[in-house]
């Protein structure tokens, strides 16, 4: 028999020796009726004592896989190995999703590694100050500062106090620290509120082009997602149909166009809501950068009747890997949110969050998003000007003044499979997004490019790399 014992594994070398014999029985290479090596000769083999072997044979018996037969030996026994083969690990197993769930994973290669990474949405890691960070982190683990018991789901208090005073300051939103929800992400305020809000069935608008992620959160809950149209003002609420229970938007940087929605857009949709008996989901998720302009006033200022739900991230100031971010919710939502959060992940890593409280209190945060924002706006520029050197012939620039991300949409009379476009670059070591996989209606295609990553010197020299591939491609309709 060929039997492979990590003895250096956790739980020591009987418990070794005993699952080492069970994956025998279960996997079919020791089959019922089978003797067992003789404790002696197991322990000389595995270079052990033979009292340890004796005690996971003991073990075995006292769990019914081996039995003992006096004067022959020890023997598996009937019981021990499946009566059918086992179902092979290539087949999945028995268990299958419920038959209404969808939803694949995305699939994300975190190892992949570009010579020219354009991908949008991710900041520079090399700005955040690590150091700083794991001073504060540091300092929440040790044994004093650590809670002793499970918290309130809402999150650690002092980051819920900072969350308020900081969007105070950088966007003017008037929040009490009892209006703050700490999250993993914006990703998980929204599944907390399509849990409370949405019921298998309901209608829930997106924006069309829009965030997948978004979408897919929608679509885990059993809504319908209807995509509603973006045009240059930002979500056409014309286009919204009745019955929508939930509007998602990003309407202070249109994910992935980058438009910031109008004034007069932001009180329609606010009208809207209202008269319809629905909910907006507003998705703040970028606002930190933005080189030149103020962003207009949030959904969520403006609502005057408690419609509006404000998410915000700080995966994108800090890093993606956090996972720490907020909501702001009307006191009537509150209970159910709370309970949400309980069965979710009861309310985050409390230690982290003590320390970004202390980071955005202590002036950390504020500082460290002017420096990146000095650095982004000249990377965006570099971006910008290199886009309609290089690519200008076929792709026309969305206008954009924040965030991490340029738009380039397809020129009328061109034609280009943009999927198959976005492989070929990344081939040729680009990296980047096809614009068309965003939209749940009529695709216009086109490329999403991230300037988060990307030095200057790597946009200077990846966009005449890109040229050449989208001129392979590109061919007129």
């Amino acid at each position: 028999m060929d039997l492979t014992v990590r003895l250096g594994e956790r739980g020591g070398r009987t418990s070794a020796i005993y699952a080492a014999l069970v994956a025998a029985m279960t996997d079919g290479r020791l089959h019922a009726g089978d003797r067992l090596p003789p404790t002696r000769q197991l322990a000389a083999e595995l270079g052990v004592s033979r009292t340890t072997v004796s005690a996971a044979y003991d073990r075995l018996m006292a769990e019914g896989y081996v039995e003992a037969r006096t004067g022959a030996g020890t023997f598996v026994s009937a019981a021990a190995a499946p009566a059918d083969p086992p179902v092979g690990r290539a087949d999945g197993g028995a268990l299958r999703p419920r038959a209404s769930w969808s939803l694949e994973p995305l699939e994300r290669d975190e190892r992949t590694r570009y010579a020219y990474d354009f991908r949008p949405g991710i900041p520079d890691a090399r700005l955040f100050p690590l150091d700083v960070w794991r001073r504060l982190v540091g300092a929440q683990l040790r044994r004093s500062a650590l809670p002793e018991a499970y918290a309130g789901p809402f999150g650690h208090a002092g980051l819920r106090a900072a969350v308020a005073r900081h969007l105070g300051r950088s966007r003017g939103v008037l929040a009490e620290p009892d209006d703050v929800i700490v999250c993993n992400g914006s990703q998980q305020a929204l599944d907390l509120v399509c849990r409370v809000l949405v019921e298998a069935g309901d209608q829930v608008a997106v924006e069309d082009p829009g965030y997948d992620m978004a979408r897919r959160a929608v679509v885990a809950h059993g809504a319908r997602v209807v995509p509603v149209p973006v045009d240059r003002h930002g979500l056409r609420v014309d286009r919204i149909p009745p019955g929508v229970r939930l509007v998602l938007t990003t309407p202070s940087h249109q994910y992935p166009t980058g438009v910031p929605m109008t004034l007069a857009r932001r009180r329609a949709l606010l009208a809207w809501a209202d008269q319809h008996d629905a909910a907006v989901f507003e998705d703040d998720y970028d606002s930190e950068f933005r080189y030149g302009s103020r962003p207009l006033e949030p959904l969520y200022s403006l609502d005057a009747t408690g419609r509006v739900l404000y998410a915000g991230t700080f995966s994108k100031s800090l890093l993606p890997s956090l996972r720490l971010g907020y909501l702001l919710a009307p006191a009537g939502l509150r209970p159910a949110l709370a309970a949400a959060r309980q069965v979710s992940d009861w309310h985050g890593v409390l230690p982290v969050q003590a320390a970004l409280a202390h980071f955005i209190d202590d002036g950390l945060l504020g500082a460290h998003v002017r420096r990146a924002n000095r650095v982004y706006a000249a990377r965006r520029d570099a971006m910008t000007a290199g886009v309609r050197d290089h690519l200008g012939e076929w792709f026309d620039t969305v206008p954009s003044a924040a965030g991490l991300h340029l738009c380039v949409r397809l020129r009328a009379g061109l034609s280009v499979d943009d999927r198959r476009l976005a492989a070929e670059l990344a081939g040729a070591g680009v990296g980047l997004e096809p614009l068309s996989p965003m939209y749940g209606g009529a695709a216009h295609p086109g490329l999403v490019l991230g300037y988060g990553l990307a030095s200057e010197r790597a946009i200077a020299e990846g966009l005449p790399a890109a040229r050449r591939v989208v001129r392979r491609c590109v061919t007129a309709s």
